[in-house]
């Protein structure tokens, strides 16, 4: 029963960073119709960032805080320079470029930090404490109560917000939101703003317990990305659900099979449920061009 109740505890733990990274996929998707794969490197630059600040003796909350206006101006400086002057190409095309947005940021972030890892002090104490058999760290616990954090902040802001009105509006009809007087290329930017934010918080999360490194964001953008179309690109709560199962997926599959297939068994998984609902499981039906 210990061995069950860890196998979750980690699972939901590990879930919760990859939904928070299919957020990100999806907050970009949902606005411009844009697959962003340089999602994982925003992850890092949460990381890095904070290791940055902290090192230089700036005190630690406030290190936080820069680190998520940085990375957020950093979403936003991408999606003006690279995404923007694209606006006319194909999303395939599109999807290179972010490809090649992720290798260059890889590049310089190696340049900077070298190839080491670094360590970032958590939240709280991380003294582990047993519950039923299983023993559970304190940030596991942050991660999880961020990740609901940034469901309920996303649910209000696009339910309950007339800015995520015009989300919505740039989502089902941009020409018909630019004659209601909005302006779908600030929605875009404001995607990628919030969608790299959101990556910063996952690697501000993460970071005291997977010990970042230049390279950390390629697997966590595959898996999150993972988790966004195994829940269905487009669809927030979708996300959430495929992170979750991924993450269950992958704990269960390293304690009773092996740890060294655990990414096998998870994108096998994957596979699996895509190939019986390649639209996901609560996703859209189709994978358009955005009207940017």
């Amino acid at each position: 029963m210990g061995d069950f109740l860890q196998f979750i505890v980690t699972g939901m733990t590990i879930g919760s960073i990859y939904a928070i990274v299919a957020l990100g996929f999806v907050t970009i998707y949902s606005v411009t119709k844009v697959i962003n794969l340089a999602q994982g490197e925003f992850v890092m630059l949460g990381g890095m960032l904070m290791f940055t600040f902290t090192a230089a003796g700036i005190p630690y909350w406030l290190s936080f805080l820069l680190t998520l206006i940085v990375v957020s101006l950093f979403g936003m400086l991408m999606e003006s320079t690279v995404i923007r002057r694209a606006g006319g190409a194909d999303p395939v095309s599109l999807i290179i470029l972010t490809i090649g947005a992720a290798i260059f940021i890889r590049g310089v972030a190696s340049m900077i930090w070298g190839k080491g890892s670094v360590r970032i002090d958590p939240f709280t104490s991380n003294q582990s404490f047993q519950f039923a058999g299983a023993s559970i760290s304190p940030q596991s616990i942050w991660i999880m109560l961020i990740m609901f954090f940034i469901v309920i902040s996303l649910y209000i802001l696009i339910e309950r917000t007339i800015l995520g009105k015009a989300f919505q509006a740039c989502s089902v009809n941009p020409k018909a939101a630019r004659l209601m007087g909005i302006n779908p290329k600030k929605m875009s930017s404001l995607s990628f703003t919030l969608s790299a934010g959101l990556g910063a918080l996952a690697g501000l999360a993460i970071a005291p317990i997977m010990f970042p490194s230049y390279d950390v964001g390629i697997m966590l953008g595959v898996k999150g990305f993972s988790a966004a179309i195994l829940g269905g690109l487009g669809s927030a709560p979708g996300a959430v659900l495929g992170g979750i199962v991924i993450g269950l997926v992958e704990a269960f599959g390293a304690g009773y099979i092996s740890s060294g297939l655990k990414d096998a068994i998870a994108f096998t998984f994957v596979l699996l449920i895509l190939l019986i609902r390649p639209s996901g499981i609560l996703g859209e039906r189709s994978v358009g061009k955005g009207g940017l």
